[in-house]
């Protein structure tokens, strides 16, 4: 998992030279994010907390990361046997693309490349297990002022492995640029 993070940095950061090569008369714009997430994958509501840091290269495209921690599990019920299922934590790395319609508000879409770790009681037994996702999403953000906003995304979280079911994922959350 820390490889394929790693390669997949490397990768975002070999693709992000021509914008900074592009980018390089003005330095780029940090943002970080701050909110909460609910996670829809087979019948399974979960939450977290989530934070994000940014930076914006270009008006048109950047690069952030993601983590995110579980503070909600829900129980589910597969063949007539209940279970907890909790997400405790997760990371990612984006590509985000920026698409100004006013002065504040941005469409944003991005495409990215995590790792989400779940934890699973089944008849008193705990089981953690981790999954690599490709992920995918939009959203808006509006500002406010020229630093303080509010974004609201939804990103698939398409596994790459068998044991986990895809996720739909909706987040919000207070945005700053710094």
């Amino acid at each position: 998992m820390k490889v394929l993070m790693s390669a997949a940095v490397a990768a975002m950061s070999v693709a992000a030279v021509p914008v900074l090569a592009h980018a390089q008369s003005s330095s780029p714009e940090i943002y970080g994010n701050l909110g909460y997430n609910s996670s829809r994958a087979e019948g399974a509501d979960t939450g977290a907390v989530q934070g994000r840091l940014g930076a914006k290269l270009t008006p048109h495209f950047g690069v952030e990361g993601e983590l995110s921690g579980g503070v909600k599990d829900d129980n589910i019920d597969r063949a007539g046997v209940r279970s907890s299922i909790e997400q405790t934590h997760s990371a990612a790395v984006y590509g985000v693309g920026f698409l100004p319609v006013s002065p504040n508000i941005d469409l944003i879409g991005r495409v990215g490349y995590g790792n989400t770790q779940f934890k699973q009681k089944l008849a008193g037994v705990e089981n953690k297990f981790d999954a690599d996702s490709v992920n995918y999403g939009v959203g808006a953000q509006y500002k406010f002022d020229d630093k303080n906003g509010v974004r609201v995304d939804y990103t698939r979280q398409q596994f790459r492995d068998n044991d986990a079911d895809d996720a739909n994922v909706v987040s919000v959350g207070y945005a700053r640029k710094f």
